[in-house]
């Protein structure tokens, strides 16, 4: 199974690059199932039902998110109705939404997605995200109830997003770390089979400060004193994630390589797709 993860969309110039780019790397690439992380697509901050829709209209299976995925009011109305968005699973019981779902890829493989959010230097603070991965793979073992399984961790800290994918090394097919908005270089298949990348970047504009138009950000860096909100950046966007290919017999990963496009970073795709 060829599987293709897109990290954070950034403001309208990351939305608009990934909805115009997507179906095209679905037929080229032949790919069997897109995950894409969709949590500051709304100037940069949350996600709105209409931004959603058009990314699974795009062709993306699902929509993940993290810390901001209630800074706009609509999710809560739609998080509920929609079985392909998800908000991080370790939240407190009763939050609306889902944090988890089993989706059957053009292959026809069932895949669990799994969107789990860390805990060092983040804000909210929630629930054990060990306990929420050990609880999902519990419900949904790989080889049994699921073909593959991918989980979003969207942290700070590289260390906690790497000792979650050891703490579930051979038990999911892949772990993708979000959240930072710099894609690492770190790609690698772990010891016991399960593919991992600290994080995907994002698709936005890479002119900038993780997105966000660069003067505010610099500003308070040298003064300390607020001048205006933040705002999305909106030059031309670079799309950054992960691709990875996913036995068909075991669920773990074969092969795993960076994908990048756009004008600020250098390209790259798995040369294991062409």
């Amino acid at each position: 199974m060829r599987l293709l993860f897109l990290g954070d969309m950034v403001g309208k110039t990351g939305r608009t690059a990934v909805w115009e780019q997507l179906p095209g790397l679905i037929s080229d690439f032949k790919l069997d199932f897109v995950i894409v992380n969709g949590e500051n697509a709304a100037g940069g901050f949350g996600i709105t039902e209409e931004i959603f829709r058009e990314t699974i209209a795009a062709g993306a299976d699902v929509v993940t998110t993290g810390n901001h995925v209630w800074d706009q009011r609509d999710a809560l109305a739609f998080a509920p109705r929609e079985e392909r968005f998800l908000r991080p699973s370790n939240f407190p019981k009763g939050t609306p939404g889902r944090g988890s779902g089993v989706y059957i890829a053009r292959s026809g493989a069932r895949v669990l997605v799994a969107n789990i959010m860390g805990r060092v230097f983040m804000h909210p603070e929630l629930d054990d995200p060990f306990q929420a991965g050990e609880r999902e793979l519990a419900a949904c073992p790989l080889g049994e109830q699921a073909d593959a399984v991918v989980i979003d961790f969207h942290a700070e800290a590289t260390s906690e997003k790497m000792c979650f994918a050891h703490f579930v090394d051979g038990r999911a097919s892949l772990v993708v770390g979000t959240h930072t908005h710099q894609p690492t270089a770190d790609h690698q298949i772990l010891n016991g089979g399960t593919g991992y990348l600290s994080d995907a970047g994002m698709c936005g504009d890479y002119d900038s400060s993780l997105g966000m138009d660069k003067e505010e950000p610099l500003n308070r860096f040298l003064s300390k004193v607020p001048k205006g909100r933040f705002e999305a950046a909106n030059g031309p966007a670079t799309l950054c994630g992960v691709g990875v290919t996913i036995s068909d017999r075991t669920g773990l990963t074969e092969k795993i390589a960076p994908f990048r496009r756009g004008p600020r970073l250098e390209e790259t795709a798995p040369s294991f797709w062409t």
